[in-house]
């Protein structure tokens, strides 16, 4: 087993065993939050801080394909490039990426890269010394030995000339590089997304840019950003916290506002009591709860093993769960009625919950909602229902 499937299972573990303390009395929201307008507006920005700002353009970028609109937007760097990333190793992905950003390095555009020493342990002899002398500057977030092994950064960011940004569940990874349906080929989803968002996006960079020792970004890093777009959008960023982070209180939040439908995709499903008491009570009164989970293909077996324990809970109170066949589903996003998605690094257990560095959009427009839905009924077409009716 991968030593972060160990680190997955070893939390999943502790959770299941009570690890996870947290109580409603540390959160309490209300059930009849709106699914759209002001009043989600509002509970949002009251709960985490994050503005449902318009002016946005936001594209939907499944499996592979993100690899492709990554390398054209480096390509079209003019000042700078700035990442995040939780994974990133050897391969034909990383050549892709490396090489543009080298080219553009060379070129004077300005190359910033913060890695997780966890889930890119080798990344300084396979890919970081060619960035390195091609004149990036990479930092490594929070290098072994670490205050704790746990607080991890699982962040997927990118920011071009910070007026571009992508987010959602991807890592530089050949696993990545697929159609999310063939063997190996792991199915993800991630947005790419211009608008206020990216100045948020960014300022989560650069939050993590400071901690693993770089400078402050210049203030023309951050320019003024296009508002021509149809789509409102708010960037969540959330950290570790003893009690609560924005990473369930936006999940939270996202199943109060749930009326008529909840379509949730994700990679890990073990959530907090909260979140599952939660689901079954919006279950039971009415509202349409589907979860889409890994299959046997799942790269945490210990995970796989703890989900599949909520099955039945789930199933008696009107949830319907489906695992996923084909290779592993690694996304991590939600269909909120007819206007709201989310999309990020946001996995529902322990680990993501409480300890880590994660990253979210939440994008209200009904366009990207209808495709968003209409790719989680494709992909239920190659999975097995295992709870619900």
């Amino acid at each position: 087993m991968p030593l972060r499937s160990l680190v997955v299972a070893l939390v999943v573990l502790l959770g299941a065993c009570g690890g996870n303390q947290q109580t409603l009395h540390a959160f309490v929201i209300s059930s009849d939050v709106e699914s759209s307008g002001e009043e989600l507006r509002s509970a949002l920005f009251q709960s985490v801080g994050a503005t449902l700002a318009p002016g946005h353009t936001v594209k939907r970028l499944d499996n592979g394909e993100v690899f492709d609109v990554l390398v054209a937007d480096i390509e079209r760097a003019k000042t700078s490039i700035d990442i995040v990333m939780y994974i990133w190793e050897e391969g034909k992905a990383s050549t892709r990426v490396s090489n543009e950003i080298v080219a553009r390095a060379k070129a004077g555009v300005a190359c910033r890269i913060v890695i997780d020493s966890f889930g890119s342990a080798k990344f300084d002899s396979q890919v970081g010394s060619a960035l390195e002398k091609a004149g990036c500057q990479v930092r490594v977030f929070r290098p072994f030995p670490a205050n704790s092994a746990l607080l991890r950064n699982h962040r997927k960011i990118v920011v071009i000339d910070g007026i571009v940004a992508i987010t959602g569940g991807f890592g530089i990874r050949d696993e990545w590089l697929g159609d999310g349906v063939a063997p190996g080929q792991w199915r993800d989803t991630n947005v790419r997304f211009t608008g206020p968002a990216v100045h948020d996006a960014h300022q989560a960079f650069a939050e993590n840019w400071q901690e693993a020792g770089g400078k402050l970004l210049e203030a023309k890093a951050f320019p003024a950003q296009s508002t021509d777009g149809p789509a409102r959008v708010a960037f969540v960023s959330s950290t570790a916290s003893p009690v609560i982070t924005r990473a369930e209180r936006l999940t939270l939040l996202m199943i109060a506002a749930a009326h008529k439908r909840l379509w949730i995709t994700n990679a890990y499903f073990v959530p907090s009591s909260e979140i599952l008491e939660l689901l079954k009570r919006k279950a039971m009164s009415g509202v349409d709860i589907r979860v889409l989970v890994p299959g046997k293909h799942d790269d945490s077996k210990v995970a796989l093993i703890a989900q599949r324990r909520l099955y039945s809970g789930l199933g008696a109170a009107g949830v319907r769960v489906w695992e996923y066949k084909p290779t592993m589903v690694h996304s991590k996003t939600m269909v909120v009625d007819d206007r709201i998605s989310v999309v990020g690094s946001i996995n529902l257990e322990p680990l993501s919950l409480n300890k880590l560095d994660e990253a979210a959009i939440v994008v209200e427009d009904e366009a990207f909602a209808d495709g968003l839905a209409r790719s989680f009924l494709d992909d239920c077409s190659h999975a097995t229902q295992r709870a619900g009716k």
